[in-house]
């Protein structure tokens, strides 16, 4: 098929370079010349696995292309809008003004016949009116929502081998064919098997953000029975597979810790609960308050492991290596990152902080140019009078603690994701702390 991608930063480049996998014909449209720029010559503007590798191919292989006119969208059998919805500055409300750009640049291209279909996250209602402005231009196309489930560092397998497709679809014939079109974009997850739910287009809207709270709230469960174990002398990762055995809760995402980040978890949900209150529905999601407080404490908490684990020394001067700075491993995305943030606020308390991470220096540097940061985690950590693991990279948590020993002041160590084996850091001569473990 033809298809266009209009958005083309994390989800539409992922999009574009995966549908070109998938044998369609893409041209991905962006705003942006710089990244359109990276995306025609087969780079990938940011960091995730796999997406290089398949850029280069469809590109090279004549199937895929990028550009800043929009034009290039006109004949496309199906338009993807994915671009992002941010919180806004001035509430918790999401800012449909890239979506809103975004849709009005491509209307007059919308040939007759075709399907425009939203991928991004957006407050439930907004299908309604862009249907709406689509039915005045094209009345003959129709609008549809197509929600993503992408997780960083896992977006190419998300999309090319998704774990189910929803497709929001108005009524009768239009909806009917729709379906038909949106099929033949996806026949070959559809062939491997993968569910299909059609729906209306407000249960489609409503789908990310609800499975987005969802995850939210069971890891801030989690890390609020951490709280407890805490004051109680439990131990949370013990608690967490033990609860985890029970089939109706499952043991993924009861990783106790420094909480969630991103750049969907937080704003999903705070858009949840301002779309909720604009509809007069805020009761219904009102936990979601509680949901977000708790993910946040984790971060004053970790200050105050790292204030304890130093034994009585003033934080004021002490050198803190923190390890990670991307939100989560597999990704250099900093945005709302916990590990960021903390380093942030150790740094305001007057300690002498340097960041390592593999992936994410460039973007924290911007984000947080007063920091100092560190190529290695050798190079961060040495001399240092303890050291943060806050970011759950593979590397460390295959830390060797013996050969760290030698290079810091004091081997203390604070495990931010209850990913160490604390016996073995122990066992090493290491003072080894965890949030909701002794």
């Amino acid at each position: 098929m033809r298809i266009s991608v209009v958005g083309c930063g994390y989800l539409g480049a992922v999009h574009a370079a995966c549908m070109a996998t998938l044998g369609h014909d893409v041209v991905g449209v962006d705003v942006d010349a710089g990244r359109v720029a990276d995306l025609a010559a087969g780079r990938a503007p940011f960091y995730e696995p796999g997406l290089p590798e398949l850029l280069a191919e469809a590109v090279a292989g004549g199937h895929l292309t990028f550009t800043t006119d929009v034009a290039a969208a006109a004949g496309a059998d199906a338009h993807f809008l994915c671009v992002g919805t941010p919180q806004r500055a001035d509430s918790y409300a999401a800012d449909l003004t890239y979506v809103d750009a975004a849709f009005g640049a491509l209307l007059p291209h919308v040939r007759p016949g075709s399907v425009v279909a939203g991928k991004s996250t957006v407050p439930v209602g907004t299908a309604a009116g862009l249907a709406a402005a689509l039915a005045d231009v094209e009345p003959s196309a129709t609008l549809v929502w197509n929600p993503e489930f992408l997780r960083e560092g896992f977006a190419v397998k998300d999309t090319l081998h998704p774990d189910r497709l929803v497709y929001g679809v108005p009524g009768g014939t239009a909806g009917q064919r729709a379906v038909e079109t949106l099929d033949e974009v996806y026949a070959r997850p559809i062939a491997e098997g993968t569910p299909r739910l059609v729906t209306d287009r407000p249960t489609a809207e409503l789908v990310k953000v609800a499975a987005n709270s969802f995850l939210a709230t069971k890891i801030s469960f989690i890390n609020a029975m951490a709280e407890l174990c805490e004051v109680a002398g439990g131990d949370v990762t013990q608690l967490a597979d033990a609860i985890g055995l029970d089939e109706r809760i499952g043991r993924r995402f009861l990783n106790a810790g420094l909480g969630f980040g991103g750049g969907c978890l937080p704003k999903d949900i705070r858009a949840f609960m301002a779309r909720a209150e604009e509809l007069h529905a805020d009761p219904a999601v009102s936990f979601l308050r509680e949901v977000d407080s708790i993910n946040l404490r984790r971060r004053e908490r970790m200050v105050d492991l790292t204030v304890g684990v130093l034994d009585g020394r003033p934080l004021a001067g002490a050198r803190i290596a923190v390890l990670g700075a991307a939100f989560k491993p597999d990704s250099d995305d900093v945005r709302d990152s916990p590990a960021l943030d903390v380093a942030a606020r150790l740094q305001a308390r007057s300690a002498r902080v340097v960041v390592t991470d593999p992936q994410a220096l460039a973007n924290a540097r911007l984000k947080e140019p007063h920091l100092q940061y560190a190529a290695t985690v050798e190079e961060a950590v040495d001399g240092v009078d303890a050291v943060l693991v806050l970011t759950e990279w593979r590397e460390y948590r295959e830390l060797d603690p013996g050969k760290l020993f030698g290079l810091v002041a004091a081997p203390r160590v604070v495990d931010g994701r209850n990913a160490l084996d604390p016996q073995a850091w122990r066992d090493a001569g290491w003072t080894y702390r965890a949030l909701g473990r002794q």
